[in-house]
């Protein structure tokens, strides 16, 4: 079938100017630093776990977002179906997601500077997201100044204006969690061979030495210690790389992307940025070949 036969995939929308977005590289040089200095000021522990989600087990910037849109979009709505009368509910509701907006901020771009430095249309779509969102709040923060001044109906526009482009902010932000996989646990949809599948020769693997190989097109990093072979998912949870290229440290496996630190007994997380452990594989020796399969099912 020619080319002109063959069906193509019909464009949502948006899907244009986000194609837009992904392909400006003037916006690199300005990321590329910006990215580089949040990673810095953001780099020293507990801070790093804190504002990552380790603590929480996900990412901590979407449960925030619902903060500051759910209080922006809430204060238009009621100036669309009528509040109180006094338009005191509105001036708080805007404050609330002013307020909440430097906490989301953060998160958001801790996240983001993580991400950006191996993926380009990250990093472009990132800094067109954050400063949409920064215009949504300076048209939010005239809103409330108007309000306070006895201007309902400038404060009522230009919160308007404010809530039309926090959803082009919003819509930028779905696409890098949900189509880009900022802040998504990286093994979700692959967590490795579910029955018993040869991995390696276990005369082949060096005593005490990271080894990374692909089981069933799952990356696998394997260690021998004496008697004994353990075995993790090698895809770091956190942004994906190679585990098998960071250090081992006692029984800590330590990521050489952003210091994550998972059990290499158990796939456990030790400590963030990841917020997800590493899924980690039975092991067993037959006839000198290494066999794994996922350690969710109970032992044989």
């Amino acid at each position: 079938m020619n080319n002109s036969g063959m069906l193509r995939r019909q464009l949502t929308p948006l899907e244009p100017l986000v194609k837009q977005v992904e392909g400006a590289a003037a916006l690199d040089e300005p990321a590329k630093t910006a990215g580089k200095k949040v990673r810095s000021l953001l780099s020293a522990q507990p801070l790093k776990d804190a504002v990552s989600g380790t603590w929480l087990g996900h990412a901590v910037h979407p449960m925030l977002t619902d903060v500051v849109i759910g209080s922006f979009v809430s204060a238009t709505m009621l100036d669309v179906l009528g509040g109180d009368g006094t338009g005191t509910a509105q001036r708080r509701l805007i404050g609330l997601g002013m307020a909440a907006y430097a906490p989301t901020a953060l998160t958001g771009v801790n996240d983001w500077a993580d991400t950006e430095i191996s993926d380009d249309a990250v990093r472009r779509t990132g800094v067109v997201h954050a400063a949409t969102n920064a215009l949504a709040l300076s048209l939010y923060a005239i809103s409330l100044r108007a309000r306070r001044r006895g201007a309902d109906r400038t404060g009522t526009v230009f919160g308007a204006l404010g809530a039309g482009v926090l959803m082009a902010g919003g819509y930028l932000g779905g696409h890098l969690s949900l189509t880009k996989g900022v802040g998504a646990d990286q093994t979700v949809f692959d967590r490795g061979p579910t029955d018993w599948t040869r991995a390696a020769d276990a005369s082949q693997l060096p005593e005490g030495r990271m080894t990374r190989i692909v089981v069933d097109d799952t990356p696998v990093l394997l260690l021998r210690r004496g008697e004994e072979i353990f075995a993790l998912h090698d895809r770091c949870s956190h942004r994906g790389c190679s585990l098998s290229d960071g250090e081992l440290e006692g029984d800590d496996v330590v990521c050489a992307c952003h210091g994550s630190r998972f059990d290499i007994r158990s796939g456990a997380l030790k400590q963030g940025p990841a917020t997800s452990p590493q899924p980690a594989f039975q092991v067993r020796l037959v006839d000198e070949l290494v066999e794994i399969r996922r350690l969710s099912l109970p032992p044989s």
